[in-house]
């Protein structure tokens, strides 16, 4: 017995002579898994949308038409138009150079003469299997992007706010987003500089394409240029293999630089010589390649009194600002709070399995007299925490712990300092309690009053911890 072919590929021919249609199927059928022919181009439509082909064999000239190549032209249009991702590889027996240069151009694959030689249609047409493999994975990866940005925007996507601050920030971002302006977002930890980054690459023309966050403190001096520029293989001992960076992957998208007052003023004379040529060269290349990218770029830091201490340099904070967006802390927007609280109860409980319907008035109160410092952040940690701690329906001050406040006090009096932006929240928790019941030696009710908490609420955290 012979050897078992594994067919694959599904091929339509159109051409107008059916002596041609019987011998490349009779051929073409003993290759691929299916082959179907059809002599009158009119049925293309049809054709295509009930059945998905990988390429597509096309003549260029038919009866009414027999040598101009002018309805072949017009066909490869019409099926381009129906499936933009189509194969189509186009057939004449009256090609040339011209008609083949002008036929890629439009989109065709590839170009055949007849009368063909069997083996030389084969290889063309198993290229443009492959040719089609290649792009229908490209489609694949990109709807999976897509999906993913949709997925990554979709946690607490929403920027919520009703505080006249907030209404001129949104006013704001529907301006600007549609331009290709760089944006520079101000703010402090936790006040959601991300989510305005991502609002305005979600409202631009590169919606689309990728967006790339990159975390400009988290990013080492030695390995910045081969993380934001990319390397060539061999460029240092690690370099095993060539990679792009992350502006040449962020190339059509739009990249937000977090942190940004970190960078070095060496670090920072690198970025903008790339900001400026618009170009990126990787690390043991001396070849730009150049990049199209939406620039955002966000700190926690005061930029303008850097500059002024020659510690952030000017013509880089003129090249990154264009636009500047204050993000205001949220001890400055009370009125959002119970926005807020309320957006991250339903996520939490969602999440959680829990059945806390609403927030006590009284809780929301004490929210809103709150210094905040660690901002949304800290509000969106201490109502998970308090989902998490809840047992009724109705959240109120018993499951609600506010941290910062007494943190704030225990850190002016030079103690133990704790990072707000990294904190465990349990951990905090028995700090505070431990320390607040050594400062009232023990006594449980004024330590209960200091914190916050009821008696029993105290009692059950110290059995909780150990204390």
């Amino acid at each position: 017995m012979g050897k078992k072919v594994n067919k694959a590929g599904k091929i339509l021919i159109v051409d107008d002579n059916e002596d041609v249609l019987k011998a490349a199927k009779l051929y073409l059928k003993r290759h691929f898994l299916q082959v179907d022919v059809e002599k009158d181009p009119e049925n293309i439509p049809d054709l295509l949308n009930n059945e998905s082909y990988d390429v597509i064999l096309l003549d260029m000239n038919f009866t009414k038409d027999v040598s101009s190549g002018h309805e072949g032209f017009y066909w490869l249009d019409k099926i381009l138009e129906i499936d933009p991702s189509a194969v189509v590889v186009l057939i004449t027996a009256y090609g040339g150079v011209e008609t083949a240069v002008r036929a890629i151009k439009e989109g065709a694959t590839d170009f055949v003469l007849k009368p063909w030689e069997n083996e030389k249609l084969l290889a063309t047409l198993s290229s443009a299997i492959k040719l089609r493999e290649s792009r229908m994975e490209l489609n694949q990866l990109k709807d999976k992007h897509k999906q993913l940005n949709t997925d990554i925007n979709s946690k607490f996507q929403d920027i919520i706010g009703q505080s006249s601050s907030m209404i001129k920030i949104f006013e704001t971002i529907e301006l600007v987003a549609k331009t290709d302006a760089n944006v520079l977002i101000l703010g402090e930890n936790g006040t959601g500089k991300e989510l305005i980054a991502r609002a305005l690459h979600r409202q631009s023309a590169r919606a689309d394409e990728i967006f790339m966050s990159v975390d400009l403190g988290a990013v080492s001096e030695p390995l910045f240029e081969s993380e934001l520029f990319g390397h060539v293989k061999g460029a240092f001992t690690d370099a095993r293999e060539e990679r792009a960076g992350r502006f040449e992957t962020a190339s059509g998208g739009t990249i937000f630089l977090d942190e940004i007052g970190n960078l070095s003023l060496p670090l920072q004379a690198k970025l903008l010589t790339v900001l400026q040529s618009r170009t990126v060269t990787r690390v043991g290349s001396n070849k730009p390649k150049a990049i199209d990218i939406r620039l955002i770029c966000a700190t926690n830091m005061h930029l303008y009194e850097m500059v002024k201490d020659n510690r952030f340099r000017q013509d880089l904070l003129y090249r990154i600002n264009t636009i500047e967006i204050n993000l205001p802390p949220l001890r400055e927007r009370i009125e959002d709070i119970p926005l807020l609280a309320e957006h991250f109860l339903s996520f939490y409980v969602k999440k959680y399995g829990k059945h806390v319907r609403s927030i006590s008035p009284s809780l929301i109160k004490r929210m809103q007299k709150y210094h905040w410092p660690g901002n949304i952040r800290e509000l969106q940690h201490a109502m998970e925490r308090a989902v998490i701690m809840s047992q009724g329906p109705v959240l109120d001050a018993d499951q609600f712990f506010f941290s910062g406040t007494t943190l704030q006090k225990q850190q002016d009096k030079g103690s133990e300092e704790l990072n707000l932006e990294n904190y465990d929240l349990e951990k905090v928790e028995k700090i505070l309690i431990r320390k607040v019941l050594q400062k009232h030696n023990g006594n449980i009710s004024k330590a209960a009053n200091e914190l916050g908490l009821t008696r029993s609420s105290l009692y059950r955290r110290l059995e909780k911890y150990e204390l």
